[in-house]
């Protein structure tokens, strides 16, 4: 396809070339031989400075060589503009003229490079840089949040059949112990995985979807450990229409399950509360062995990442000799 930019290099030549020829028609009028070569420089700096562009952005792009990107190409594009300046000087004189060349037109020449085509040169190429740069780095922005949405999918997939198939021991534990019980359980777990279901392709629920689903995980948990794990909320009213990604608060839940030793002598204890703008889920503390010599916190680091898609807020640990607590943040719907 033909580009309209290639019509004005076409365009241009041809004005030099009918400059140049009138000019051998009179050659006592250097207004034609002058006027065409301030042409032909012109588009030889256009063309010359567009190819050291698209080298530099083959070669070295602003992202990861800015800094000496800047440097080279603004002292190529200038070299080459003075290069180019005095060429076209001699060519003209040698074969246009019968004078040889002056040497102070070369200094008056560049003198005037210098003060007037340079500085033009230098506000493209920092115009060029601005737009490059800026277009690096939403390329950059877009990159990352294409990852962290993969990273989220991931993180979703592998939940469902993690959750599906802890909940599923527990009821084949209870069906020969009590079969009320398990049928209970069964219920409250169809909820409880159909909520799942159904929030699978959200990204954010409200707190209040969340507590719901949490209500019937804990019945869940409560179940399986008696009285050996307790459970306390203290929500604000105002923070239910607060978002959340979902099964945040679960996560945790499992995260303390996982890394604590609970028996009837030692409770495991799990508070839900919020205040002000942000939610924290603590839990007593009393670490298995093997989570003392080393603790990979694979689940927060999950957490981390959903949440760093939605806000620059940092999640929040703090981890004492008797407690351990998480504070997240809660987003709001003005925000997303």
């Amino acid at each position: 396809m033909f580009k309209k930019k290639n019509l004005i290099w076409i365009l241009g030549l041809v004005v030099v070339s009918v400059l140049v020829y009138l000019g051998e028609l009179d050659p006592e009028n250097f207004a034609y031989l002058t006027s065409g070569w301030i042409l032909f420089i012109l588009i030889l700096l256009w063309l010359g400075n567009q190819t050291i562009t698209r080298f530099f952005d083959r070669k070295y792009s602003w992202v990861k060589y800015g800094r000496k990107r800047f440097f080279f190409q603004l002292v190529s594009g200038i070299l080459f503009s003075l290069i180019i300046i005095n060429g076209a000087y001699l060519i003209f004189k040698y074969l246009l003229t019968d004078e040889p060349p002056i040497a102070s037109q070369i200094i008056l020449m560049n003198l005037w490079a210098f003060i007037l085509i340079i500085p033009t040169y230098s506000v493209y190429f920092g115009l060029h840089f601005l737009r490059s740069w800026q277009q690096s780095t939403i390329e950059v922005e877009r990159y990352q949040k294409e990852t962290m949405i993969s990273q989220l999918t991931n993180l979703k997939n592998h939940l469902d059949p993690h959750f599906l198939f802890n909940n599923l021991n527990i009821l084949s534990s209870l069906i020969d112990k009590d079969t009320d019980l398990s049928q209970e359980f069964l219920v409250r777990f169809a909820q409880v995985y159909r909520t799942l279901l159904l929030n699978k392709g959200e990204d954010l629920v409200t707190l209040e979807e969340e507590l719901e689903f949490i209500q019937s995980y804990i019945f869940l948990i409560e179940t399986r450990f008696e009285n050996n794990i307790q459970f306390a909320i203290d929500i604000q009213p105002d923070a239910y229409d607060e978002m959340i990604p979902p099964l945040t608060i679960q996560m945790l839940i499992e995260n303390a399950i996982k890394h604590n030793i609970i028996t009837e002598s030692r409770p495991l204890s799990i508070t839900i509360a919020s205040n002000g703008e942000r939610l924290h889920v603590s839990n007593t503390l009393y670490e298995k062995a093997e989570d003392l010599k080393s603790r990979s916190g694979t689940g927060l680091t999950n957490i981390k990442s959903r949440f760093k898609y939605f806000s620059d807020e940092e999640l929040v640990v703090h981890k004492s000799e008797d407690e351990f607590r998480v504070s997240v943040p809660l987003l709001k719907i003005e925000t997303l």
